[in-house]
């Protein structure tokens, strides 16, 4: 005789795996764009807190020379991540047997970092000390004048075409010294900091078919706010020390499409869903001092314009199934193509483009895809209380990586534990340890400027929902 596993037993364990499940992954991912509120039975509504706290600290580079990329370790950068924390949000209900609708509020993309103390991602304002470490100890404040006009003199009586390149060079290389400098003592005392912040609205409608009604199709329009700020300070940045940029808020609109398959008899569900990428064009200013100085015109380093960011594209893939009648497994899969997103401010582009060519430098890029993956187990202990755990995977966006996320990937354990205060009413609570993967935080100009390793974080999530059953 089979053994059949009603979802209604089963349905105080399964909730407690979502709290604090699929956050702080590759790229700039937060929520894990999670739509599992909208496979709960009958009318449903949760919402969710979560709260993460990392620790990422490394050694950054003791080489600040502009044309050298290689590493040297230099001191500590102290712990560069913020707590951040988002909320989510989810109600759906059946129309009829066949039919559902349900609203998504999620917080899909966003970074806190910011470097503090005494490493090269802080503005100093030492023009001496600038001119000394970026020059590789040629030349300081008092001598680089000087030997920039005996080189002048030398390129003028020099015969021979490539020595006299060689010497132009050279020449090119201290006045971009000078500048840097003068741009780093402008910002003195100022951090290196991020911060990008999204929220999502996604509509869904499903439609049930099949003999059982045991598949369903659903999609749905999706409405997607992001906005970001910048500051790169310090000598590591090279000739962007003192960079500035922020993003005002800007809406607009993508797609969420999925398939799913249920068999109550074993509490098994599996749902598929794909989300389209998203195109905002944003209005940006900036500022960029090496550009005001180079120009010999503090008015150049500034700028107003619009550019594009898209958004990726992701894939979702979420299952269930019941061991017995009160023990559940889970297992959630992610791909989101990082690989392809980057975020090309136009005057950030334009500038590099003076010594990396007609294509210049992109702000932030990633050079791998993210996949994550995340097994679980649910246990109902009594007839209002069930407990669970997690086990977890993500691969990172490549290594090395931006200087502003430098993780790549961790390993994660989890633990839940749900208690329905009424029939209908539940809270949840749940929490994750992290180990992060270590990582070289990167340059555009793929100037290596700092290691990272031996780095953790927590989340923790507390989830409120109400569950009713419908009659049709």
């Amino acid at each position: 005789m089979r053994t059949t596993f009603h979802l209604k037993t089963l349905a105080v364990a399964i909730a407690t795996l979502s709290v604090a499940s699929v956050s702080s992954a590759a790229g700039l991912d937060r929520s894990g764009q999670d739509v599992t509120a909208f496979f709960q039975d009958g009318v449903y509504a949760e919402s969710v807190y979560t709260y993460i706290d990392a620790d990422v600290s490394g050694r950054d580079s003791a080489n600040n020379v502009p044309s050298s990329n290689t590493y040297v370790e230099g001191g500590d950068t102290g712990d560069i991540a913020e707590s951040y924390d988002f909320f989510r949000y989810g109600v759906k209900a059946d129309i009829n047997d066949t039919f559902s609708i349900g609203l998504l509020y999620d917080e899909p993309f966003g970074a806190a970092a910011e470097y503090t103390g005494d490493s090269n991602f802080v503005s100093k304002g030492d023009i001496n000390a600038s001119i000394t470490q970026l020059s590789g100890g040629q030349v300081n404040a008092q001598t680089i004048a000087p030997t920039i006009q005996a080189l002048t003199n030398q390129a003028a009586q020099e015969p021979n075409e490539e020595i006299r390149n060689a010497i132009v060079q050279q020449i090119e290389d201290l006045t971009l010294v000078g500048a840097i400098a003068q741009a780093e003592a402008g910002n003195a005392g100022e951090n290196t900091n991020v911060e990008v912040r999204s929220q999502s609205l996604t509509g869904l409608l499903g439609m049930k078919f099949g003999a059982n009604k045991e598949f369903q199709v659903y999609g749905g329009p999706v409405a997607q706010r992001i906005e970001s700020e910048v500051k790169l300070r310090g000598l590591a940045y090279g000739p962007a020390t003192g960079y500035t940029s922020n993003s005002n808020p800007d809406m607009d609109y993508g797609w969420i499409a999925g398939m799913s398959y249920s068999k109550p008899e074993i509490a098994l569900k599996a749902a598929l869903t794909y989300r389209s990428e998203i195109d905002h064009d944003m209005n940006i200013a900036e500022t960029y001092p090496l550009a005001g100085v180079l120009a010999g015109d503090p008015a150049a380093a500034n700028r107003s314009s619009k550019y594009e960011i898209t958004t990726p594209e992701s894939v979702n893939f979420d299952f269930q199934t019941g061991i017995n009648p009160t023990t559940l497994a889970t297992a959630k899969v992610r791909w989101v193509p990082w690989g392809d997103f980057k975020i090309t401010p136009p005057l950030y582009n334009e500038v590099s483009q003076r010594s990396y060519g007609p294509d210049g430098l992109n702000l932030v890029d990633y050079d791998d895809d993210q996949w994550q993956v995340e097994l679980g187990l649910a246990k109902r202990l009594a007839p209002a209380l069930a407990v669970s755990g997690t086990v977890g995977w993500d691969s990172g966006a490549g290594d090395p990586t931006t200087s502003l996320g430098p993780i790549e990937g961790y390993y994660s354990v989890g633990l839940g534990a749900k208690y329905n205060v009424t029939p209908e009413w539940a809270v949840s609570a749940g929490g994750k340890y992290l180990w992060f993967g270590d990582a070289q935080g990167q340059l555009p100009s793929e100037k290596i400027v700092a290691d990272f390793d031996d780095n953790d974080g927590y989340i923790v999530g507390v989830k409120l929902s109400y569950q009713a059953k419908q009659d049709f």
